[in-house]
């Protein structure tokens, strides 16, 4: 394949309102969530001070995965992301099952959050019942989505600047609490071994704890899906991905070896909220408030991120036929608002279900979502094997972030993401998660299945090919993207040659986006 080949950079009218500021931190917001301030002394009681390398692990092998998306997103940027780069390597009927797997995830992440979010206002309104609150919040960020993506860029961006500052605080005043430069402090890690030792609870709870560490992670794969609306998709994706899982990771694992450091690890008050523990030994006054307010706002970050999330990622699934085409509609601002309207849609449904039928319905929400992000981040693993083989037989000058170490570092990575999987369905905590995960999953392959069978073949032009480059003339259509130019065949069904589904094959739809490199 000739090197000077353009990329694909689909944007099938999608407004280009994210700016570089905005993509740095969009990351940052689709992770740091009550799953760190909260979540976190969970896993702290259930392993000890070696929390810190179930966390070490956890991280590592997001940083992994996170890479190895880099890699297909800075060579193909593309609308849908890891959705397409499975249907392009593992076929459409894993395409299907990630992209609605996927969508699914985040659905109920709205739902959750909004709960949670509730649930924290309450304690200064309590006299407003849970389920009005809830629905505010969902209005409130639903309305900025609504407006554009910069909107929600621009939310986002305040939103995660707010928990990097209260991270980075944190992290400084519990290295002078450490050290003995804090008034009144008791310097030492004396912490980490005095209560039982550094794993009181052996190795194994270790291990079995990296598999809710590697759901706190969950999140930053967002940036590589709101690449395509970024003016600078390539370079907005390549300085995100190579510096913001490093300091997500930084943040997770430091937070824990300050808390564990300066509070010990059985405290009741560390199960509850280990942030708030720790400011509470170091003496800050209105520690509850502070916590309060900064859980709320993780909590606002994590649910406009999850709105966003499921919009783009069922507009995707329609540029393929994958979903109905309903949703494909823009408004003026290039927004998929009836997208992001069913989201939320589904959103108030579980909030008012769980204000009826109380914590059945919650716990059944948690427990049929869990593993689902594991089964997608396998998924993405799968697919850049595949396609980094491809792009170097076909286009080897697209591979500008590479993963390190392929193929061997690609495999390890699988082999972990796979132990992971097989540990949350043998660990009698996760089991139940894993199990209403895996009908999730069966669930949408049935509907894959009936979509085969009478659901509509997108149109044409719903997935554009490669546009042609400025300086290198009409488009050619590549092997890697030949398939969904033309219009997707049927599983075991050969697709019809570039250029025979309607449009001149040396023709650019106009609402494709020539890209230099």
């Amino acid at each position: 394949m000739d090197s000077a080949q353009p990329r694909q950079a689909e944007t099938a009218g999608l407004s280009k309102g994210l700016k570089n500021r905005h993509m740095n931190l969009i990351a940052i917001g689709g992770v740091i969530g009550a799953g760190l301030f909260v979540g976190s002394g969970v896993v702290i009681g259930n392993t000890g001070p070696a929390a810190i390398i179930s966390f070490s692990i956890g991280g590592l092998i997001t940083l992994l995965l996170m890479r190895m998306l880099a890699e297909m997103a800075v060579a193909r940027p593309v609308v849908g992301s890891f959705y397409v780069y499975a249907r392009q390597a593992l076929g459409q009927r894993a395409g299907f099952a990630t992209g609605w797997m996927y969508w699914y995830f985040f659905v109920i992440v709205v739902a959750v959050e909004a709960i949670a979010g509730g649930r924290i206002i309450q304690l200064w309104v309590p006299g407003i019942p849970l389920w009005i609150l809830s629905l505010g919040l969902m209005v409130l960020l639903s309305a900025t989505n609504l407006v554009s993506a910069r909107s929600f860029g621009e939310f986002e961006y305040w939103f995660s600047s707010i928990k990097v500052v209260a991270i980075v605080v944190f992290l400084f005043i519990g290295v002078l609490w450490i050290t003995g430069l804090w008034p009144g402090s008791t310097p030492g890690l004396g912490n980490l071994v005095d209560h039982g030792g550094f794993t009181p609870l052996g190795w194994g709870a270790v291990l079995a704890a990296v598999v809710p560490c590697v759901a706190f992670y969950t999140g930053a794969e967002i940036v590589t899906i709101a690449a395509a609306e970024s003016a600078d998709p390539e370079r907005s994706v390549r300085r995100a991905m190579r510096s913001i899982v490093a300091r997500v990771v930084t943040f997770y694992v430091g937070s824990i070896f300050v808390v564990v450091s300066i509070q010990r690890w059985d405290a009741e008050s560390v199960g509850i909220s280990p942030y708030a523990a720790v400011l509470d030994v170091m003496g800050i006054p209105a520690v509850s408030v502070i916590m309060n307010g900064i859980v709320l706002t993780a909590v606002l970050s994590c649910l406009n991120s999850a709105l966003y999330t499921t919009s783009r990622m069922l507009f995707a699934l329609t540029r393929n036929g994958d979903a109905p085409k309903f949703f494909t509609k823009l408004s003026n601002n290039g927004v998929p608002r009836r997208a992001i309207l069913l989201g939320t849609t589904v959103g108030y449904v579980s909030v008012i279900a769980v204000y009826l039928w109380g914590d059945v319905v919650f716990t059944f929400l948690v427990n049929s979502y869990g593993a689902v992000a594991l089964f997608v981040y396998l998924v993405i693993a799968l697919s850049q094997v595949v396609l980094r083989k491809r792009l170097e037989r076909e286009d080897p000058a697209s591979l500008k972030l590479k993963m390190w170490l392929f193929p061997w570092l690609s495999y390890a990575t699988i082999a972990l993401m796979l132990a992971v999987i097989a540990a949350m369905a043998l660990l009698p905590s996760t089991q139940s998660q894993f199990l209403m995960s895996g009908l999730t999953l069966v669930v949408i392959l049935v509907g894959y299945e009936i979509r085969k069978r009478y659901g509509r073949r997108p149109d044409s032009e719903a997935t554009e090919p490669l546009a042609a480059d400025a300086a290198t003339g009409p488009a050619a259509v590549e092997p890697l993207q030949s398939a969904e130019a033309a219009g997707p065949a049927q599983d075991g069904e050969p697709a019809p040659p570039a250029g025979t589904a309607g449009d001149d094959p040396g023709t650019v739809p106009q609402d494709t986006v020539m890209i230099r490199h």
